[in-house]
Formats: C-alpha cells, structure tokens, sequence
C-alpha cells in the first residue's frame, strides 16, 4: 500500500505539473520550465526494498545535470507491469525489468506488438533468486504442497518462481504478499519459505542473523533451468549472518534489462532518451565508484539480450565505441572484448546459447577477480 501510494503521487505530481504548465501563468512566463520539462526521464524501478529503486536513484545522482537532464525514479510494482507501463503511461520512459518478462508477456499474450513496441537500452547486472525457508525445511523438494510467498502478483519474482518452480517439478501453493510482510510470516511460521529474485545483497535479507532459525535453500542445477537461466550463488560475503564462511548456496540468476519504448526518431521522446543514453554511457565509469551500488561492476554495456531488440541510440553509440570513435573506454573493451571471446568459442564448436552464457559467467567471475 505504501509503495502503491508514494508512485501514485510521484506520477500524479507528473500530471499535475503538466496542467500547471497549461493552465497556469507562472511556468509561461518562465521559459525554463520548457526546458526542464524536455529534460526529464521517467524511470520506473521496484519496490523500496529491492535493487531496481538503488540502480535507479543512481542513475539520478549521476547523470542529473539540471535541465538538459532530469531523471525522476518511481517505484514500481514488479517487471510484469514495469513493461506494462514503459507501454501504456505517458510519465514513464525507461523502466527495469527482469529479461525473462518479454518473452513472458508475449506467452500470455498481455500486449500486441511488443516486439516492436519495446526495446532495451543495455543489460544491467544479474538477479539471484533467493529461496528463504523455515527450520522445518532442508531441500527445495521440501516444499512441495506448502505454504510460499512468491510477491505480488505481477512481479518479477512471481514470474520467475512460477517458471522455476514448474521446471523443478515442484508444485508449491504460492502466496501472494509484499516481500516485507512475507518476512513476518515466514518468522512466525505462517508460511513454509519466501521466494524474492533480487541482486545480492538485498537489503531486506541484510539483518538476518542465523539464530532466526532462517536459512537459503540451494536451487539444484538442471538442463531446462540452464536454458533459461545463469548459475550462481550466495555466499557469507553477500549475507554474513545467514551463511557460514566456506559455505555457498547454489542459485539461478536472472538479467535485469533497462527496457525502453520504441520511439519513431522524428519524435521529442525518441530524441530525449537518446540523450539519456549518451549521458548513461558516456559517464559509466562514475557508476563504478563509491557509493554506488556494487552490481554496476558486473554491467557490461555490450552484452546482448536473447529475445530482445537493441534501442536505435544505444546500438548506435556501442558500434562508434567499438570502432574507436566514441569518448567512452568502457564500452568499446567491452564489445571488443566479447567479439574475440564469441571468435573464441566459435573455433571450438560451442553453441551460440552457450556461448552467451559462457561469456556471462566469465564477466562475473571478472568482476569478482581482484586483478
């Protein structure tokens, strides 16, 4: 309810200063409000818990240069109607969703055209699904017939779980509660686990001690979960009070996508994104620095998207970089970095699908290297 009401008054403080401007007599007689208006960029993120709201306020923070450009995050209420509303609302021109979505919204149908009506900017960083269970539950297969909350409906972490849980075999009765009240339930043994996909380490897990008698399940490997998804893990580094040092948790990741609407370029929206994406790219490396959240380090800004259409700027910008025309280091040696790698495996008979994932789990392990 909170979440519902603080985006309600951030898209309706969008609307209401719309009218002002039309109605109104100071914003004329102000050219600026003309400018700043042309300037910002709606993002609609994730709940005040998750990863998305923190990428997000990033963004603001750097790329915000008064009124060439404003980015104004909003929450938001899952990838499901994130990609709804990058679609459908006038206020929102980004949004950050999990990369499975589309190929989701287009399974049940949820809206016409999404191949040409949505687009993306660039992959961001992997989610890991997190399966938080009670002391009565030691395997995944434990589950099966109880009790787990799966969010809200329409949430990335509902869609994600439906699928994985369907490709494990294992047929849960899930709940449908905010993240933050399924916590509760889960301490009172109201409920058997929580499921929550999100980047590690996600805030709400971050106080968790092991005497709550709260615990990670593993997720088992298996053929149809490789096919959809990345391997991964939670370690004591990502939840110091949950897991022992040594000790790791096997998981699944899932890409978080910065989906765009796909705007004709003779159009001010189409053009005013454009200049989001030159600002976001051209200033990357301040995305790397302190105190910006640690899973920019795993972005790579070249890396492909299975499914989905690249943005006309973005695509533009990554071939001038590749070519070495563009101020921007970062992503020039990354696409450069992943053609030798794709030359690489070709040599040696690997599938593209495997190659991809490959290259995903070599960037993570990159990221994680101190060199």
């Amino acid at each position: 309810m909170k979440a519902s009401f603080v985006r309600m008054l951030a898209v309706g403080a969008c609307i209401f200063g719309g009218v002002w401007g039309l109605a109104g007599t100071a914003p004329a007689a102000d050219p600026r409000g003309v400018n700043a208006n042309s300037g910002t960029v709606g993002i609609v993120s994730g709940g005040v818990e998750g990863t998305y709201v923190r990428i997000a306020a990033d963004l603001a923070s750097v790329l915000d240069d008064g009124d060439t450009l404003r980015v104004l995050p909003m929450l938001g209420k899952g990838s499901v109607q994130n990609l709804k509303d990058v679609v459908l609302l006038k206020g929102i021109d980004v949004g950050i969703v999990q990369s499975d979505v589309l190929a989701y919204a287009k399974r049940e149908r949820l809206l016409p055209n999404l191949d040409r009506r949505v687009k993306y900017i660039a992959k961001l960083y992997n989610e890991e699904m997190h399966i938080l269970a009670g002391p009565d539950v030691t395997r995944i297969e434990d589950l099966a017939g109880r009790k787990v909350n799966v969010d809200v409906q329409g949430s990335g972490t509902a869609m994600t779980a439906s699928l994985v849980f369907d490709m494990l075999g294992i047929k849960v009765e899930p709940q449908a509660n905010d993240q933050a009240l399924a916590l509760e339930k889960l301490r009172k043994g109201e409920i058997a686990a929580m499921a929550y996909v999100a980047g590690k380490p996600t805030r709400l897990f971050r106080d968790l001690k092991a005497g709550d008698g709260l615990h990670f399940l593993s997720i088992p490997m298996s053929g149809a979960l490789l096919d959809t998804y990345l391997p991964s893990r939670l370690t004591s580094a990502d939840y110091e009070g949950l897991i022992k040092p040594g000790e790791q948790v096997d998981t699944v990741a899932v890409g978080a996508v910065m989906a765009v609407y796909g705007w004709e370029r003779d159009l001010e929206r189409h053009r005013k994104v454009a200049r989001f994406v030159d600002a976001f790219f051209s200033k990357f490396d301040e995305f790397l620095k302190p105190p910006r959240h640690p899973k920019w380090k795993e972005v790579n800004l070249a890396a492909d998207v299975p499914g989905w259409t690249r943005f006309e700027p973005a695509e533009q910008w990554l071939r001038q970089a590749s070519m070495g025309t563009s101020m921007g280091k970062e992503p020039q040696s990354a696409a450069v970095k992943k053609e030798e790698f794709r030359s690489f495996v070709e040599q040696r008979g690997v599938q593209p699908q495997q190659a991809e994932k490959l290259f995903e789990q070599f960037l993570l392990w990159q990221a994680r290297s101190p060199q």
